[in-house]
């Protein structure tokens, strides 16, 4: 008895007309490899871009929880001098020259910080100055335009806590510090996505994901 011939209608599997769009040879859908391309590259170049300020706040993030660690030194100057008393002694309190008087600060010793307050007294005037790390107090006698400054700078570790608070640095350090928190938010989201393209790690990856939260949940119920 002869083999039975192979029956005309069976015939090779078309992996192109078996197989859903976008998915031929078992490949994922085209925009599943996109997100994990453009994933994968905005999470290396992100990091690369960001990666001094990130460990900059990681650092300061430590020398401002533990500032008892550090010795850190503070120098107080003072200082004396006089400018004009028309400038700050006219009847009408309006008309005190407020801008010739802390440019003259600034340029006669090198005042710098942003001015805080400009308390104008019957008898003084009283400017202050604060920046990151450094304080500077002027008393203006208003009868005679004689003045007093005082100005007191802190060391490097004051001066690094201070901008990683962003307390007296400028509209200017407040957009980098806003960039900062763009930039990580960005790196954090782009790993997880890239974590979800790992098979045979994604599972691993959101237990100790989900792991962290509830470490984290009970430290701060605990702890706080």
């Amino acid at each position: 008895m002869s083999k039975s011939q192979p029956q005309p209608w069976i015939t090779a599997r078309n992996p192109a007309s078996a197989s859903p769009a976008g998915s031929r040879s078992g490949q994922p859908p085209a925009w599943r490899r996109q997100l994990a391309a453009t994933s994968r590259w905005l999470h290396i170049y992100l990091s690369m871009v960001s990666f001094v300020i990130v460990l900059f706040f990681a650092l300061t993030g430590l020398t401002l929880n533990h500032a008892d660690w550090f010795d850190d030194q503070f120098t107080t100057t003072d200082q004396t001098g006089t400018v004009p008393a028309a400038w700050v002694n006219p009847t009408d309190t309006a008309a005190i020259n407020k801008l010739a008087l802390v440019e003259q600060l600034r340029t006669a010793h090198g005042v710098r910080g942003a001015v805080q307050e400009f308390r104008i007294d019957p008898d003084q005037c009283a400017v202050s100055f604060q920046g990151p790390g450094y304080t500077a107090e002027a008393t203006v006698n208003r009868h005679t335009g004689a003045y007093q400054l005082t100005e007191t700078r802190m060391g490097l570790v004051a001066v690094l806590n201070d901008l990683h608070k962003g307390r007296d640095t400028g509209k200017a350090w407040g957009w980098v510090i806003d960039g900062s928190a763009l930039f990580m938010t960005l790196i954090s989201v782009t790993g997880l996505v890239l974590l979800l393209f790992l098979r045979k790690r994604r599972v691993a990856g959101l237990v100790l994901l989900g792991i962290g939260l509830v470490v984290v949940y009970a430290l701060f119920r605990l702890s706080v």
